[in-house]
């Protein structure tokens, strides 16, 4: 059976839309024999009319001996049936015994639950949606009171577990507290193990259930009957709220559900006394709920992560800059619905809106600026560098001397020997006349420099090369006075 709004859904898209069976079908999620049946019309509801088998002179013996023996094998009867004469195939005999076969319709009690006691939660899938570049599954959290058919629907890109407690905690915000038992199915958000009745729930979910005080009831497995009411208001999401209505965005997509909700699924009447509605049962029920605790519980994705050599770290198919200094480092991402945020041990280094595209790289211009400079100062600090930052004009006198056939390395390494030699100015002075002279090499450099030292009469200190006789870098050595190497030239001179 389907409820009275989807036959008249069906009926209205056939008759007045001109649908095809198999388009309702497909678009409602029914079986296409549910939809002609839901038409009611002889052109769709024809008797099938039975051909003759060779199994019809034994259709007698075969109910006969199925009703002694309901779970006797169509191989064993075959065998029967030939030693009394039966010339067909085993194929067309079980056709006939899967016909024949009596079966056992399982009759359920009707469920009577109190005010407050208990709700029912599952995920329901809605197809996919286009993000930018990406493909988002759809789904739907639908927890529901069993008592007043109270509802709480919310529209996620994924069933992870994250977004599986969000639903929870903020159905219990919507109505103002918490039932006392949630019947689960056996999800794997809910569910990590099963061996008959033994379950292992997901930690998360055990620390859910402590913090709002709610005990957990899985289902059994193959039985939708113990969580009947929250698959019939997903039946009823899908029919009356999605068909046809076009995805915008996920935000404006939830204030719609909201407002069906509100404005629709709580207004039609409660199943336990029509005079009344849903949501007038619910503030009946609502007084019975659990108290909500002073603080929600928190539920954001924790994970590390290990940066490379990118100033970039991924997280669900998009990248999300960091600060330079933080490359290299073993990092914590937390991740909300809205936000991601990056730690470095318990300190915050990046904060970003979280992009449900693919492919996508969401930066920090404060990153972007931060790594600009490391590199200019990196650039600073090669050897060429600092030998223009300290002599401008050697960008132009190298240029020339690799026109000349020059090596720009060996121009450069001995100008900075030069330099450490000279000195800036003097260095600045010699490459000036130089570039005059339209000779840029080095060697023309050295030779002016040495020309206006001899001519200034100041004399070059040599240097003390000790790399051969290391242990004589710590000796110390104590001037003497100058008058006695006076004394000592005057007799030199005597002699």
């Amino acid at each position: 059976m389907i409820p009275a709004e989807a036959v008249s859904q069906i009926r209205r898209l056939f008759y007045v839309e001109h649908w095809k069976i198999g388009t309702i079908a497909v678009n409602l999620g029914i079986h296409p024999d549910t939809v002609r049946n839901a038409l009611e019309t002889d052109r769709f509801n024809r008797a099938r009319v039975l051909r003759a088998t060779l199994a019809d002179p034994y259709v007698s013996f075969i109910q006969g001996t199925l009703a002694a023996y309901p779970r006797l094998r169509a191989t064993r009867i075959h065998q029967m049936l030939r030693q009394r004469g039966y010339q067909g195939s085993l194929v067309a005999l079980r056709r006939v015994v899967a016909r024949l076969r009596p079966t056992k319709t399982e009759v359920f009690l009707r469920l009577h639950t109190f005010p407050g006691e208990q709700a029912q939660v599952d995920w329901a899938h809605f197809g996919e949606v286009q993000i930018g570049r990406a493909r988002r599954r759809l789904s739907c959290f639908v927890l529901t009171l069993s008592y007043s058919r109270a509802c709480y629907l919310e529209f996620f890109f994924d069933q992870t577990l994250e977004n599986f407690l969000r639903g929870h905690i903020r159905a219990f915000q919507d109505w103002g507290g918490t039932p006392r038992i949630i019947v689960h199915d056996n999800l794997r958000s809910a569910v990590l193990d099963r061996q008959g009745d033994a379950v292992r729930f997901h930690p998360r979910l055990i620390e859910l259930s402590g913090h709002y005080h709610f005990a957990l009831h899985p289902c059994r497995p193959a039985r939708g009957n113990e969580k009947g009411r929250v698959e019939r208001a997903i039946q009823y999401i899908r029919h009356s709220f999605f068909a046809a209505r076009p995805f915008t965005t996920l935000t404006d997509f939830n204030r719609q559900a909201r407002n069906w909700r509100d404005e629709v699924a709580h207004q039609r009447p409660w199943p336990g006394d029509d005079s009344l509605t849903v949501a007038q049962a619910f503030e009946k029920e609502k007084p019975s709920l659990i108290s909500l605790p002073a603080n929600s519980m928190e539920t954001d994705l924790v994970v590390p992560v290990q940066t490379r050599k990118t100033m970039y770290v991924r997280f669900d198919m998009n990248d999300y800059s960091i600060p330079p200094e933080a490359v290299g480092h073993v990092l914590t991402l937390v991740a909300s619905e809205k936000i991601v945020r990056i730690l470095d041990g318990n300190r915050e280094i990046a904060r970003h809106n979280r992009s449900y595209d693919r492919h996508e790289i969401i930066e920090n211009p404060d990153h972007i600026a931060a790594v600009l400079e490391e590199k200019r100062r990196a650039r600073e600090s090669t050897p060429g560098r600092r030998l223009i930052h300290a002599v401008p004009q050697t960008e132009a006198f190298i240029q020339s001397a690799m026109s000349r056939g020059e090596s720009a390395g060996s121009q450069t390494a001995h100008l900075l020997r030069l330099l450490e030699e000279y000195g800036t100015e003097e260095l600045r002075a010699a490459v000036q006349e130089a570039i005059r002279r339209d000779t840029p090499r080095a060697s023309s450099v050295a030779f002016i420099l040495s020309k206006r030292r001899r001519l200034s009469g100041r004399t070059l200190p040599l240097p003390v090369d000790l790399s051969r006789h290391p242990e004589l870098a710590d000796v110390d050595v104590h001037p003497h006075d100058y008058e006695v190497y006076d004394e000592l030239s005057k007799r030199f001179r005597r002699s």
